[in-house]
């Protein structure tokens, strides 16, 4: 394979294809590229992002589309593209050194490793020219030039170090199971962090951190962090009334850079709306409120209208991401003037509109406003009024040149999607969502399942782009058990169990723990990838052991719960650990403490207390139905309870309680929280 050459163009990553123009030779990642630089002795320049990037495109606009930077690159390295969303595990890896070297991480990532795939000095963006106190990136391509061909004894210790850090790194975490205690710790110290004035965690920018949340919900729910319910309604108000949030399209974006949630970073990632869309319901099902009830009827529309692809001729599953810019611009797409609103409304809808949404002459952003709510919500002849307007912006937005799109298809955040369409389903009463899950489910796995059982990571185009990772068969398991509680088909639970089996097969270490790559995955650098740490989405291996202490909940069989236990006992080693693994701690507490609701009887005769339970705002609460003449399983402490009659058993500690037969008494029996009695 030349190296005379950009091999981009044969790739499916729209994020690669942004760069198959580049006058850089860039090549994917792989073995080839590994093998080309060990022939030329080069060190290879390693370059990470994802298509929705704005600082991505910057940094390739200002230097890998200038030629003389790019004949710099090909003189002195291999050059090596990676799309992130397409080889997380390899993003992994490399943002691991960049930590290890002390140094903040983001992308786009920028990192020099030898032929052999060792790390010896990297960073993030760098400029064209010296800025801010950072090297130009011509200065950096020359400085490591300079030592690789002198052969300094620098980069042979840096990459010594590096493979040290990074083995450490990708090290299990052996300890005990984390106590309610040690729960109660962690809650107690993310709401000492809480911004009391504007929601979310303090400072900027503003991430909505949702396995953070999602982990304090769920103590709020089984009453050991009461604070952190009324955080996690803060957070969600905030956001939805902030700039964050697309007011005339609906969906979030990925972060704000401010503290007051005004100003965000404008793409919109599938993983985010997932997970803030569960959030959303379970705030519902505690204390309903039609901001929520909206919100997440207009996200999924957004998901609807504007994230659905797959086979051109029946597209039913969901694309990655879209773009924060537009001809160039960031945010170019979203914001408005003043002059714009008032010739779009007129002057008998204006007013109130930007009264409503911070509208003004001067622009809360750059001179443009970014559309906020900053007013509480009027009669219903007023909201009326602010929705008809709203419906006219969208309209006129909608002739404005879109962001670009990443349409690849990934398995682990269409599974976070899925789970998310369940439990909103059910929350506000929308079997369309329900079925929207389904189809998604369907088509994923027709796409990519393999043929051992496993399901791959990427699809794009009519073609399998990336290995299945751990990540893929956690959030396809988890979306399985959401869409078996939710509809009750057994197959569901079947596959669930195939997926676990395949990652306990594929990426499991004798100590419990579980590797992000597979066993087979061949142009994965040592050492192998591990992590139970949390970002922007769960770690792989916290779904796992959410899914291993359902799986516990709803079979009965003690076998997943001692594989949950030895999976989290393999991550809770180290107090100061222990922050950085909150859905760790959440399975933890699902383990220990979470409940089944088995709901016996015909299913129309049994569908009011089936659709209690499935409401309940307790996310440790799983469902599982037992029609007439079904054979619960015989390790369930709720074996030989008559199926025949209409009643609801709640089970806690392998302990089944006297049935209930009024779907009221059910919500009172499931109300933990005292607001929701």
């Amino acid at each position: 394979m030349s190296s005379a050459a950009n091999l981009l163009g044969a790739e499916r990553s729209p994020y690669l294809l942004q760069h198959a123009d580049n006058p850089v030779h860039w090549r994917p990642w792989g073995q080839a590229a590994l093998d080309a630089a060990r022939a030329a002795n080069k060190p290879i320049l390693l370059s990470i992002g994802y298509a929705a990037c704005h600082w991505c495109h910057v940094m390739a606009h200002e230097s890998f589309e200038d030629a003389a930077t790019a004949a710099e690159m090909n003189e002195a390295f291999i050059n090596v593209k990676v799309d992130r969303e397409e080889r997380p595990d390899i993003d992994h890896t490399y943002m691991s050194a960049i930590q290890a070297m002390g140094k903040q991480g983001g992308w786009p990532l920028t990192m020099f490793i030898t032929p052999d795939g060792v790390p010896f000095w990297g960073g993030t963006y760098f400029p064209p020219t010296p800025r801010h106190g950072m090297p130009s990136f011509r200065q950096v391509l020359a400085a490591v030039r300079d030592a690789w061909a002198q052969g300094h004894e620098s980069i042979a210790q840096n990459a010594k170090q590096m493979s040290a850090a990074l083995a450490k790194m990708a090290a299990s975490h052996p300890g005990p199971l984390p106590s309610p205690h040690m729960l109660g710790r962690v809650a107690a110290s993310y709401i000492g962090m809480i911004d009391h004035s504007y929601g979310g965690l303090r400072g900027a920018p503003k991430f909505p951190n949702p396995p953070i949340f999602r982990f304090l919900w769920q103590e709020g729910a089984r009453g050991e962090a009461a604070p952190a319910i009324e955080a996690t309604h803060a957070l969600l108000v905030a956001m939805s009334q902030g700039g964050i949030y697309d007011h005339l399209g609906g969906g979030y974006a990925r972060y704000a850079t401010d503290v007051e949630w005004l100003v965000p970073h404008f793409e919109k990632m599938l993983y985010d709306n997932a997970q803030i869309l569960e959030l959303l319901a379970l705030a519902q099902a505690h204390r309903p409120d039609p901001l929520y009830a909206q919100r997440a009827e207009e996200t999924v529309g957004w998901l609807m209208r504007d994230m659905m692809t797959g086979p051109e001729a029946d597209p039913r599953v969901f694309a990655a991401s879209e773009d924060a810019d537009s001809e160039g611009e960031e945010g170019k797409f979203y914001v408005w003037t003043e002059a714009e609103i008032d010739a779009l409304l007129g002057p008998g809808r204006a007013p109130a509109f930007k009264a409503a949404y911070d509208v003004t002459q001067a622009g809360n952003w750059e001179g443009h406003t970014i559309l906020r709510r900053v007013t509480p919500p009027g009669d219903g002849a007023a909201e009326t009024l602010l929705a008809s307007s709203r419906t006219i912006l969208f309209e006129a937005r909608c002739g404005r040149i879109r962001p670009g799109r990443d349409d690849k298809v990934l398995a682990d955040w269409n599974g976070l999607m899925i789970a998310a369409l369940a439990r909103a389903s059910s929350v506000f009463g929308r079997l369309d969502w329900l079925e929207l899950g389904q189809d998604c489910y369907e088509q994923l796995r027709g796409l990519l399942d393999g043929p051992d059982g496993r399901i791959q990571h990427a699809w794009r185009d009519g073609v399998v782009t990336a290995a299945g990772l751990l990540d893929d068969q956690a959030c396809m398991a988890r979306a399985a058990l959401a869409l078996f509680e939710a509809s009750g088909q057994d197959r569901y639970l079947t596959e669930a169990i195939g997926l676990v089996r395949a990652a306990q097969a594929h990426f499991a270490d004798a100590d419990g723990s579980l590797f992000t790559s597979a066993d087979d995955a061949l142009d994965v650098p040592p050492p192998r990838p591990r992590t139970a740490s949390d970002n922007a989405t769960p770690a792989g291996q916290a779904v796992t052991a959410e899914v291993l202490a359902r799986l516990c909940l709803l079979t009965g069989d003690p076998a997943w719960g001692a594989a949950c236990e030895a999976l989290i006992c393999a991550n809770s080693g180290g107090n100061e650990r222990l922050s950085g693994v909150p859905g760790i701690l959440a399975a933890t507490r699902l383990l220990a403490d979470g409940a089944t609701v088995v709901v016996t009887g015909p299913a129309e005769d049994a569908a009011d207390l089936v659709a209690v339970a499935l409401a309940s705002a307790d996310p440790t609460v799983a469902v599982l139905r037992a029609p007439p003449g079904s054979a619960l399983p015989a390790d369930h402490p709720a074996f030989g309870k008559p199926t025949g009659d209409v009643a609801a058993y709640l089970c806690r500690a392998r302990v089944c309680g006297v049935p209930i037969r009024s779907p009221i008494a059910l919500l009172e029996a499931l109300a933990v929280l005292p607001e929701a009695r």
